[in-house]
């Protein structure tokens, strides 16, 4: 069977979408990026109407005029990812949820994923921690850090801390296990799960000198390491640069 391209709405600068390209790229399934620049592009049809319906502003009205401030990337709302897959009709928003469609369609030969008890459920763990840990609080980080109109030390403490402290949770996991990956002895979809807000945690934390330091998680550092290494997730990070890159012309 060939597969028809599955298309990929993506925000250039959030994190989700992109964690959804390492998915459709490890798997070689064929998709298509369609980049959500504008704000105004989030209300039209056929994204607002048939794609998302929790398509939420980017963090600025138009991104565009913007780019000069690459770093400064808007994780708390610039985020619209969603599918459209023309081989089985299904459209999903949600990052998380999409994933698990795509191993579930498409990993039969679990190549990044286990079928096995007790693996199934530990990756089942690791990925809700993914999506009720990491992404929150790294985002919330990222918008007291970056964006909200008035300092809130206090704010900003507490999810600078509760991000160090999810990246401590990883480090010490990675600690008690023999292969080094979350779950079993692979790296599967939940490791690649967290890749691309870990990569940006230098800018989320850079308002911040000297506070984040990864040689404190040798564990952790060695893990992502080993994911940057990947042909899957080499290609997609180069994807986004140069998506951004194109951008500024």
């Amino acid at each position: 069977m060939v597969l028809q391209p599955i298309t990929l709405y993506s925000a250039p600068f959030g994190p989700n979408p992109w964690k959804v390209a390492i998915i459709l790229t490890e798997l070689s399934i064929p998709f298509e990026t369609v980049a959500i620049w504008d704000a105004t592009e989030l209300k039209k049809a056929p994204y607002a109407t048939e794609v998302n319906a929790n398509g939420r502003e980017p963090g600025k009205k138009n991104l565009r005029p913007h780019l000069q401030q690459l770093w400064k990337i808007s994780y708390a709302k610039a985020t619209p990812s969603a599918i459209k897959d023309p081989n089985t009709g299904i459209i999903l928003w949600e990052s998380c949820a999409i994933i698990s469609y795509l191993i579930a369609e498409y990993d039969k030969s679990h190549t990044i994923s286990y079928a096995t008890t007790p693996e199934k459920y530990l990756q089942d763990q690791w990925f809700f921690f993914q999506a009720s840990g990491q992404g929150p609080y790294y985002g919330q980080a990222g918008w007291f850090n970056l964006f909200h109109p008035e300092k809130l030390p206090s704010a900003q403490k507490r999810y600078n801390d509760e991000m160090k402290r999810v990246v401590g949770v990883l480090g010490n996991a990675l600690a008690k296990s023999k292969s080094g990956w979350l779950v079993g002895d692979k790296c599967t979809y939940v490791d690649l799960a967290f890749f691309m807000w870990d990569e940006n945690i230098e800018q989320i934390m850079a308002p911040f000198e000297g506070e984040w330091d990864p040689a404190q998680f040798p564990n952790w550092q060695k893990w992502h390491g080993r994911m940057a290494e990947r042909e899957a997730v080499k290609k997609v990070v180069e994807e986004q640069a140069k998506m951004l890159a194109g951008a500024k012309h």
